[in-house]
C-alpha cells in the first residue's frame, strides 16, 4: 500500500473500525441484522476504492469511486439508525460519523476533480 494514498489508508482503517463495531454489536448487544448491513457497506467503501485504484480507465476509476461514495452514504445511514435505536452510543456515533464525513469529503473531491477531466476528454 502506498504511504501517500490517503483515501486508501483512511478507508482501510475505517473498515477495521467497522469490523470491530460489528463484533461488538453481535457479541455484546446481540444485534445481527442491522450490524450485518453496517458491516457490508462499511467494508465495501475500501473494497471499491481498491478496485478504483486498479481501474483500467478514468471512467472505470470514476465509476468505482462513485460506488465508494454511495457505500459511504449508506454506512452513514446504518450508523444513524443503530444510534437512534440505542445499539450505538452518542460517543460511538460521533466518532464514526466524523470518519464518514472525512471520507465523503475526500471521495467527493476526487470525483469532482476527475469529473472535469473525464468531461473534457470525452466531450460530456
Amino acid at each position: 500500500m502506498k504511504k501517500d494514498n490517503i483515501v486508501q489508508i483512511k478507508s482501510y482503517a475505517f473498515a477495521i473500525r467497522i469490523v470491530n463495531v460489528y463484533k461488538h454489536l453481535s457479541e455484546q448487544k446481540k444485534e445481527f441484522i442491522l450490524s450485518k448491513q453496517l458491516l457490508r457497506s462499511g467494508t465495501s467503501i475500501g473494497a471499491n476504492i481498491e478496485e478504483a485504484i486498479g481501474a483500467q480507465t478514468d471512467k472505470d476509476f470514476y465509476a468505482k469511486m462513485t460506488i465508494a461514495y454511495k457505500e459511504t452514504r449508506e454506512t452513514q445511514y446504518w450508523i444513524r439508525l443503530l444510534t437512534d435505536t440505542n445499539f450505538l452510543t452518542i460517543e460511538q456515533n460521533e466518532s464514526l460519523i466524523k470518519d464518514i464525513e472525512e471520507l465523503l469529503k475526500i471521495i467527493g473531491s476526487i470525483q469532482k476533480t476527475l469529473r472535469g477531466s473525464i468531461a473534457s476528454t470525452h466531450n460530456l
